[in-house]
């Protein structure tokens, strides 16, 4: 089973990227936040990966960080939850979002979700609850602005290679940032996808 990629990648694109691993393509789905945090094309890249084995189908979904691999693989445990809307929840919020939606069984929050429905939700947190291990995380402080801004520039840069021109991009994310703020990452590219799909 494979459980980690190091090697070029060759191609991305929204929900999916090619990495090289000594002559080998590898085709890796990802979520949302792994994709706003890719480099460039040509460049080195290590994945930690989900071998999801079906009898007609072999998958490989991938995450820059442990910790997005734990949240997917608590999500797969759930029923009626396989692999493409695990790679939704997260591509929705961050780990620590639907960790913390998860403890205070805010059922609402990740009812937003597309493709999550009350139902669905309810079950999340009922069998995940006294499974979800909670990272301490630092308090706020001045640094969320230069954080914030950090994700701004980040948020841009994946819309840009999503397709979309910078100007169009920045008009879009800025007035997710004014009508909704404070986002994490992945909240404002999902925003900020939601706008742009509308025009």
């Amino acid at each position: 089973m494979i459980a980690l990629l190091t090697g070029t990648l060759k191609r991305k694109a929204k929900d999916y990227l090619i990495i090289d691993v000594a002559g080998v393509g590898y085709q890796v789905s990802l979520p949302l936040s792994t994709f706003s945090s890719l480099p460039e094309a040509g460049e080195e890249i290590t994945l930690h990966i989900h071998t999801h084995l079906r009898e007609d189908s072999l998958s490989l979904f991938g995450f820059l960080t442990e910790a997005e691999k734990d949240m997917f693989l608590c999500l797969l445990e759930v029923s009626g939850i396989g692999p493409k809307l695990a790679l939704s929840v997260l591509s929705g919020f961050s780990v620590h979002d639907i960790a913390h939606a998860i403890k205070n069984s805010d059922d609402s929050r990740l009812c937003t979700i597309s493709g999550i429905g009350k139902k669905t939700a309810a079950r999340i947190v009922l069998e995940l609850k006294d499974k979800i291990k909670l990272h301490e995380t630092r308090p706020a402080s001045q640094s969320d602005d230069l954080t914030r801004s950090g994700d701004m520039e980040d948020a841009v840069s994946a819309l840009v290679n999503l397709g979309y021109k910078k100007q169009v991009a920045e008009d879009a994310l800025r007035q997710v940032s004014d009508k909704y703020s404070p986002l994490t990452l992945e909240e404002l590219l999902k925003e900020g996808l939601n706008i742009l799909k509308q025009r």
